[in-house]
């Protein structure tokens, strides 16, 4: 179960999950071997595998998260002295390293200063430019984070990361249309990525104007849909479909001529399907059913528990919650 974590990303691996591989990083370490010759001869004359510096590489990033900051030194001593400080990988986990140790501003703004240096040098390292991202928005400099990320795009278009940074740093200014933009652009590039289109129909949602929310709304219930298409256990999406249900079922249920009235003004000005009455209240009656067994899931813990992240299922509890009164 350890090495089948550790060979997962770090951004996969459960809270809980994590602190347990920091607290097993002194074993892990000790058992785990490896050799200061250079590739491919530390694959021939010592029981080091690719695997190995996978391992290291996402111990580093779990120790970090749970603060185990004198394990993380160790890790990154090691990687330093097997792969060399000048590696580009081994520069940047340096520079996450230093992100996660910095006490003050002050400290991440020297973080900041050596990024700078790093692409004075290196224009072309995309991943100092995104973690230049991430000192702004730890800075609270959304505006140059936002310069920063388009930038980057201009440079690497086809980047679902940048993109996707991008829809987050334009919603956290309430600049719906950027965050829809880019959002579609990720879509473009991964069609089929149900958090992507949870995400855009999370913008619809939130973007939806008072005069006329139907149209947002239609296009948020599409994409929560396609979401649970695509992934049929996606907390997320059976949350924000009974939020949208919620939003229109009202709406939906006003006098026939006010609400047909309205559907029409809708459809002619956007060209968006507005779904009926019936269809609302039937996708409202399985996100309900949904939540409810993701939440007896979770109480029975263990294998059965679906893996989801308590603080997931108690935000599910009080969803249900209000739904009953």
């Amino acid at each position: 179960m350890t090495r089948a974590n550790l060979l997962t990303p770090p951004t996969h691996i459960p809270p809980r999950t994590a602190l347990a591989l920091s607290q097993k990083s002194p074993l892990i370490l000790a058992n785990s071997p490896t050799s200061s010759l250079p590739w491919p001869l530390s694959l021939l004359f010592s029981r080091e595998t690719p695997e190995s510096w996978t391992i290291h590489e996402n111990l580093l990033l779990s120790a970090l998260r749970t603060g185990d900051e004198s394990s993380a030194a160790r890790i990154l001593a090691r990687l330093e002295s097997r792969f060399g400080a000048a590696n580009e990988r081994i520069i940047t986990l340096r520079g996450i390293y230093n992100e996660a140790t910095a006490e003050s501003d002050a400290d991440l703004e020297k973080v900041f200063s050596g990024y700078e240096k790093i692409l004075k040098e290196d224009p072309t390292n995309m991943s100092i430019r995104k973690r230049r991202v991430a000192v702004l928005k730890a800075l609270d400099r959304p505006q140059d984070a936002i310069t920063a990320v388009t930038v980057l795009l201009q440079n690497s278009p086809t980047d679902v990361e940048a993109w996707a940074e991008a829809s987050e740093l334009y919603a956290g200014q309430q600049a719906w249309g950027q965050a829809i933009y880019c959002a579609e652009e990720v879509l473009l590039i991964m069609p089929n990525a149900w958090s992507a289109h949870a995400h855009l129909a999370t913008l619809h949602y939130l973007s939806h104007p008072s005069t006329s929310p139907l149209p947002a709304l239609a296009l948020a219930t599409k994409h929560f849909c396609r979401a649970i298409e695509l992934n049929e256990s996606y907390l997320r999406a059976y949350f924000g479909l009974k939020q949208v249900a919620a939003t229109l079922i009202p709406l939906l249920s006003a006098s026939p001529s006010a609400s047909t009235a309205v559907k029409r003004a809708a459809q002619d000005d956007d060209e968006i399907p507005i779904p009926t009455l019936a269809t609302v209240q039937k996708l409202d009656e399985l996100a309900t059913r949904k939540l409810a067994e993701i939440v007896r899931c979770a109480k029975r813990g263990g294998r059965e528990g679906g893996g989801y992240d308590e603080a997931e299922v108690e935000a599910v509890r009080e969803l249900l919650g209000r739904s009953e009164k």
